[in-house]
C-alpha cells in the first residue's frame, strides 16, 4: 500500500542530507594545502609586537592589517607602540611583548648573559655616508679634517664598520681622520642640510631623504662589506624573540614570519601599495617616497638563515676589533643560538 505524503518527514530527510553535504564542504576546506590545519575551527593565535611608534616596521605591519595577512595565516597581530629602542627591548625581556625589532649585537650580548633571544633578518638595508653633490669629495680619505655627523653613539654599527674599512684601507681610524659629531638621526639631516656638516652617516631611510633633496652617497656601508671579509649580504635589524616563544608558540611565530614575507612581497612589487602609505611614512613628496620605497626595496632579506649566520659572524669579528669591550663585553665571537636556524 503506498504511503501517505508526509511533509515533516521530507524536510527531515532533506535536513540531513544537507548536513552531510555541509560537513563534507567543511573537510574539503579543511584539507586544502593553502590552509593551516585547523584553521577553520581554531581561534587566530595572537603574537603581541613591540615597535617603535614612527619607525619604518610600522609601514610593513599596515600592509600586513590593511590586508588581514596575519588572520590568512593564522595569527591575531597586537601592534604595542613603545617610545624608543630600551623600551621595546625591556617590554621584550619583561613579558610584555613577544617580538621586536632590533639588531643582532644586542640579542648576542643577551645570549652571553643567559637569555634565550634569536634573531630572524627583517631587513637587510644600511646608512650611507651623504654628501653634497657639488663638495669635491671623492673618497673617504677626502674628508680629513671635516666635521662629519654620525647618527646614533660611538657604538653604532655603521660607524664602527666605517671605522674598520679606513683603518684596512688606509691604516688610518675614520674617528681621527675627521671631527665626528653624534646626534639623532632627523638633527643631523637638519644640520646637514644647513651646511653645518660637510657629511652624514646616517641610517637608510633618513639617507634616503637627503637623496630625494639632492645629496649623493659617498660610500655606501653595504659596499664596504667585501673589503671587510664579511660575505654575502649583512642584515642589521631583525625580529627577535625568544626560544621559549618559538617553541611554546611555534604556529603563531611561523604565521607572523609568512605575513612578513607576504607583506614585503606586496610593498616589493606595488607601486600603489606605497601610495596608500605615504602619509605613514612622512614623505612630502614623490621624490621623497621613491627614494624610501626603492631603498627599502633593496633591504628586503634575500639570504637564507645559514647565510646571515655566516655574514653576522665575520661581522661581529670586526666589530670586536674596533669596538672592543664596550660593544660586545667578554664574547669575542657571536654568541651560539643568535640567528635562529628555524628558517624564515
Amino acid at each position: 500500500m503506498k504511503q501517505p505524503f508526509d511533509p515533516a518527514a521530507l524536510l527531515r530527510r532533506c535536513a540531513g542530507a544537507l548536513r552531510h553535504a555541509c560537513l563534507g564542504v567543511v573537510l574539503a576546506l579543511a584539507a586544502l594545502p593553502g590552509l593551516p590545519g585547523g584553521a577553520l575551527a581554531a581561534e587566530p593565535a595572537p603574537l603581541r609586537i613591540g615597535v617603535l611608534k614612527f619607525g619604518t616596521v610600522s609601514w610593513e605591519l599596515d600592509v600586513i592589517r590593511q590586508h588581514k595577512l596575519d588572520a590568512r595565516h593564522g595569527v591575531a597581530l597586537q601592534v604595542v607602540e613603545l617610545a624608543n629602542k630600551d623600551a621595546t627591548a625591556s617590554a621584550l625581556q619583561g613579558g610584555a611583548v613577544d617580538v621586536i625589532v632590533t639588531d643582532w649585537l644586542w640579542v648576542s650580548r643577551q645570549r652571553d648573559s643567559g637569555a634565550d633571544f634569536s634573531f630572524v633578518a627583517y631587513s637587510e638595508a644600511a646608512g650611507a655616508l651623504m654628501v653634497r653633490p657639488d663638495a669635491g669629495l671623492r673618497s673617504v680619505a677626502d674628508l680629513a679634517g671635516k666635521r662629519v655627523g654620525v647618527a646614533g653613539s660611538a657604538l653604532d654599527q655603521s660607524w664602527l664598520l666605517l671605522r674598520a674599512y679606513a683603518l684596512r684601507e688606509s691604516g688610518r681610524d675614520f674617528k681621527d681622520l675627521v671631527r665626528p659629531a653624534f646626534a639623532a638621526p632627523p638633527l643631523l639631516n637638519e644640520k646637514f642640510v644647513q651646511g653645518e656638516l660637510d657629511a652624514v652617516l646616517n641610517f637608510w631611510h633618513f639617507a634616503a631623504r637627503l637623496e630625494a633633496l639632492g645629496m649623493v652617497p659617498l660610500v655606501e656601508v653595504r659596499e664596504l662589506l667585501p673589503a671587510l671579509g664579511v660575505p654575502g649580504r649583512l642584515p642589521l635589524i631583525g625580529y627577535v624573540f625568544s626560544e621559549r616563544f618559538a617553541s611554546a608558540q611555534a604556529a603563531a611565530l611561523r604565521g607572523f614570519l609568512a605575513a612578513s614575507r607576504d607583506a614585503q612581497a606586496i610593498m616589493r612589487d606595488s607601486d600603489a601599495e606605497w601610495a596608500r602609505l605615504q602619509p605613514l611614512t612622512g614623505a612630502r613628496d614623490e621624490a621623497t617616497l621613491v627614494a624610501l620605497r626603492e631603498g627599502y626595496r633593496r633591504g628586503i632579506p634575500a639570504g637564507t638563515a645559514s647565510e646571515h649566520q655566516a655574514a653576522i659572524a665575520a661581522a661581529y669579528r670586526v666589530l670586536v676589533e674596533v669596538g672592543g669591550a664596550a660593544l660586545v663585553g667578554r664574547a669575542t665571537e657571536l654568541a651560539p643560538g643568535t640567528v635562529w636556524q628555524g628558517g624564515r
